[in-house]
């Protein structure tokens, strides 16, 4: 009983992050492509849309801390809600300033963002799918790190930064294959040790 549960309950937390994962692939692909077309230069829009991403950051680990309580790293996910939702305060409220204080609050948010990501990554190994998860939030935080600088340049640009998205949706999309791999490969495993079970307890009742 135990041999078999333990492999389904990894299975559902890497069958709900798969999920997760694709959505998340796609909404920042979406977002990538609108913002790139609508941030050149601080408009009502591009504020927005700029708002809108650590917002659906914030919901996604929200889901995230719901869905997958077997993958661990509660905490961390709660940092992660609480950074994005100070970032998206705080890029409204920095709009007024010009694009380089957007900046440097958005870099800021990309910093602690992908650390947290990294660490989850780490922490949740043992689902399989996570390399890309953790290779994500190292580009994330040097990312974020020339945000910051970029802030200081002659001429920063908003549009540059949305670009940031657009590695973040790609690792998503590998992960969540490869998630799907570990899943399949989770099944198989727990089919095969309840059917040695089944086979055992067979044998011993002749």
């Amino acid at each position: 009983m135990s041999t078999t549960t333990a492999p389904s309950g990894t299975a559902r937390t890497a069958s709900a992050l798969r999920r997760l994962y694709f959505v998340r692939a796609a909404f920042a692909l979406v977002w990538a492509a609108v913002t790139i077309a609508a941030a050149d230069g601080i408009n009502p829009l591009a504020v927005a849309l700029f708002v809108l991403y650590p917002l659906f950051d914030a919901g996604a680990a929200v889901h995230d801390l719901r869905s997958s309580r077997d993958g661990g790293s509660p905490a961390l996910l709660r940092v992660n809600i609480a950074v994005s939702l100070v970032a998206a305060a705080g890029l409204g409220a920095t709009a007024a300033s010009g694009v380089p204080a957007m900046l440097r609050v958005w870099g800021l948010w990309a910093i602690v963002a992908g650390l947290v990501q990294l660490v989850v990554g780490v922490t949740r190994r043992g689902l399989g799918g996570q390399w890309p998860m953790i290779i994500s939030g190292g580009l994330s935080v040097l990312a974020g790190g020339s945000f910051v600088a970029m802030a200081g340049a002659a001429d920063p640009s908003l549009a540059s930064a949305a670009g940031y998205a657009v590695p973040g949706a790609v690792f998503f999309l590998v992960s969540a294959v490869r998630l799907g791999q570990a899943t399949t490969g989770q099944a198989t495993t727990g089919q095969a040790t309840t059917g040695q079970a089944t086979t055992g307890r067979a044998t011993n009742g002749n």
